[in-house]
């Protein structure tokens, strides 16, 4: 019997002046680390998030792997509940998100080790996310892969209901 396996995450936003003097929001994401995501922009992005076992509480996974992903701890804010999405996979990815500034060039981004190439006997280590990058809703969208979108659209109306008016 297989049980489904469980992440947790914080995706980070900010709301910014927009080109037509009102605001905007953006999104803090990273670029899957590793060879199979090397050369891919679309659908190879994520929420910065990891798996947890059933004694750990999700947001306490949230917050540690925000930590081990970006080497940096979660910035202070209210964390506002954005629920579960589904990966194509199967697993049930949990995440909040956080208003908050961070320099994604500050990150240092954990690491995982992996046979490569596959088949050669040598063990290499990669970074879990290799880049992070503020972007807008609509780039998130082309970025993120596709289980994750929904987490921003959730987003995205949860910042409507707050009365700040997020991107077109």
């Amino acid at each position: 019997m297989s049980t489904v396996k469980r992440s947790a995450g914080v995706l980070l936003y900010r709301v910014v002046p927009g080109e037509d003097g009102g605001r905007d929001v953006e999104v803090l994401i990273g670029h899957m680390g590793g060879p199979f995501w090397a050369h891919r922009e679309a659908a190879s992005w994520s929420i910065p998030k990891g798996e947890y076992g059933p004694d750990e509480e999700p947001a306490a996974a949230a917050r540690r792997e925000f930590g081990e992903e970006l080497g940096l701890p979660v910035p202070d804010g209210l964390w506002v509940p954005l629920g579960e999405a589904r990966q194509s996979g199967g697993k049930i990815v949990t995440v909040w998100a956080v208003e908050a500034w961070l320099d994604p060039g500050a990150a240092v981004p954990g690491t995982f080790t992996m046979e490569w190439p596959t088949g050669s006997g040598v063990l290499c280590e990669f970074p879990e996310l290799d880049r992070f990058a503020w972007c807008t809703p609509k780039d998130a969208l082309e970025r993120l892969v596709a289980g994750q979108r929904a987490l921003v659209e959730r987003l995205l109306a949860h910042v409507r209901e707050d009365g700040t008016p997020p991107e077109a």
